[in-house]
């Protein structure tokens, strides 16, 4: 039973007002003996891919996934999967996201990951409020603030210097070394949806996007989010858009990415039964089909980490505006896995609103390339099966 004296967190952002109820304490935390009854199946990496014949191959982080390889990914069940951090054969180079060993070894310590990025110089620092941190937290809870070294040396030249065991704050500073796409934006995914494979041995993880400050104890963030709803992945709704057509025409709209790459995705969705969101006047599976993003908790399950999988996939394969894939990516998996359900919470915008303070990015550079690997092979097939 929840304690009837709960902490209250309020958000008055644009005439929606949340009430979110911590419980007032992690000592009143138990998690559910029932909580980890998810779909269980195992999951296992493309860890290297050798050069196929004598053509030319060049070595690339999100693998090279065939259409038919990316279909099979699809379905729940035992397999080995492309999922970031491919590498070429021993006579090719990195292939990018290249972390010093003592930070590795951190990371594999982490049961509960916190984490965010800045790329390219494009934020500031923003601490964790550390007065809403429990020191349970403090001590047992990773935080890793991932950097580029352009990043570190902006940082550093405006005060911020890591101390000798490498942390500013709570933030423990891992620099990544030759980041895997030009994009800083792609980049950024990696550690949004691979935490899985980043903390190998971490049971849960809350990503934030450099905009934001923790503003609440990340334990009772898992307990409200993930346990009370009994869920093993939780994000918030647009606070604007529900529907792919509109965070289109959106995108287009503000130039955030090149409009034919843009096209090339959503007509592929289309092709393969992405409708309008609640199009037919039923009631949707979703309480929206577009996310805000910025603030994710999940449980590091099967379905979890495989819906994290598909959807960097996606972002690797076409556009890396996330919000365009996001709908598709949940979807086909639910589709072509029923009877073994992805429990997701879909929450209000106003409630990360109300644990984590919103900033301007330093830097808003509105259009992005197309992606270098741009896979359009059997693009315009229509798909057997619809959503």
């Amino acid at each position: 039973m929840l304690n009837n004296c709960l902490l209250t967190y309020r958000s008055n952002i644009a005439d929606a007002q949340c009430e979110i109820q911590f419980l007032p304490s992690i000592d009143d935390l138990v998690e559910p003996t029932q909580y980890e009854n998810f779909t269980k199946f195992s999951l296992n990496y493309i860890l290297k891919e050798e050069v196929p014949g004598n053509s030319f191959f060049e070595p690339l982080f999100g693998g090279h996934q065939s259409l038919q390889d990316r279909e099979e990914t699809y379905h729940a069940k035992d397999q080995t999967l492309h999922c970031g951090f491919v590498r070429g054969s021993d006579d090719y180079p990195s292939t990018g996201f290249d972390l010093d060993e003592n930070d590795r070894r951190y990371m594999a310590t982490c049961h509960i990951a916190v984490s965010s990025c800045i790329f390219g110089s494009s934020d500031y620092l923003r601490r964790p409020t550390k007065s809403r941190i429990g020191s349970y937290a403090k001590k047992n809870v990773c935080f890793i603030m991932f950097v580029d070294e352009l990043t570190l040396a902006t940082l550093s030249s405006e005060g911020h210097m890591p101390d000798e065991n490498g942390f500013i704050g709570l933030w423990r500073i891992v620099v990544v070394k030759n980041l895997p796409y030009k994009d800083m934006r792609r980049a950024g995914k990696v550690p949004k949806f691979l935490a899985h494979r980043l903390f190998p041995s971490a049971m849960y993880s809350i990503w934030l996007d450099s905009k934001l400050r923790l503003h609440a104890d990340p334990m009772l963030i898992i307990e409200y989010f993930l346990w009370r709803k009994k869920a093993e992945y939780a994000i918030s709704m647009h606070y604007d858009r529900s529907c792919v057509w509109e965070e289109v025409l959106q995108n287009k709209r503000l130039n955030k990415y090149n409009h034919a790459a843009i096209d090339e995705q959503f007509h592929f969705y289309q092709s393969d039964g992405l409708v309008k969101f609640n199009d037919s006047g039923q009631m949707p599976v979703l309480p929206s089909y577009v996310p805000e993003g910025s603030f994710t908790v999940r449980a590091h399950t099967a379905m979890s980490n495989l819906f994290s999988c598909l959807w960097f996939n996606e972002v690797n394969r076409f556009t890396s505006r996330d919000q365009l894939s996001f709908a598709y990516t949940y979807l086909k998996l639910r589709r072509t896995n029923p009877g073994k359900p992805f429990r997701l919470n879909m929450f209000k915008d106003c409630e990360r609103r109300a644990i984590a303070k919103l900033f301007h990015h330093r830097t808003n550079d509105t259009t992005d390339r197309p992606p270098a690997n741009l896979r359009v092979d059997g693009l315009a097939d229509k798909a057997e099966t619809a959503i």
